[in-house]
C-alpha cells in the first residue's frame, strides 16, 4: 500500500518551516482526501455562536499541493500544503534504495563539477 506524507510549510520569507503535518498509507485518493481536509480545516476561528470570523482563500498550486491565506482582524496566516508519495526506503525490498532505482554503490560518491569559465 503507497505510503503518503502531508507537507505543511508555515510562515513568511525566510521565517518558512516546513513540518510533516500527517503521514498516512492507503490510495492516492485517500491521502488526497486527507490533505483537502487539513487545508479545510488550518487555522479555523469561529465566534461562540458558530459563525466565522475570517476570510479564508485556497489557491491550488496543482492536484497535490494547496495554498490557504486566512485573514483574521488583526493577522494574516498562510501555509502551504502539499502531498508526497514515498519512493525510496533502504529498509524496503518493495522500495528501491535511490530515486535513480538501481542500489547505492558502496563508498563515498563523490562527483566534480567542473568551475564555470
Amino acid at each position: 500500500m503507497p505510503q503518503w506524507v502531508i507537507l505543511q510549510a508555515e510562515g513568511r520569507a525566510e521565517a518558512f518551516r516546513y513540518t510533516a503535518h500527517r503521514e498516512l498509507e492507503g490510495t492516492e485518493a485517500e491521502a488526497l482526501a486527507a490533505m483537502r481536509d487539513a487545508v479545510d480545516t488550518f487555522a479555523e476561528a469561529f465566534t461562540e455562536s458558530g459563525r466565522r470570523r475570517q476570510r479564508r482563500r485556497i489557491f491550488r498550486v496543482s492536484e497535490r499541493s494547496y495554498f490557504v491565506r486566512v485573514h483574521n482582524r488583526m493577522s494574516v496566516e498562510e501555509a502551504h500544503f502539499s502531498l508526497a508519495e514515498l519512493v525510496v526506503d533502504t529498509h524496503d525490498a518493495d522500495l528501491p534504495d535511490t530515486v535513480g532505482g538501481g542500489d547505492v554503490p558502496p563508498g563515498p560518491q563523490r562527483t566534480r563539477v567542473a568551475p564555470a569559465p
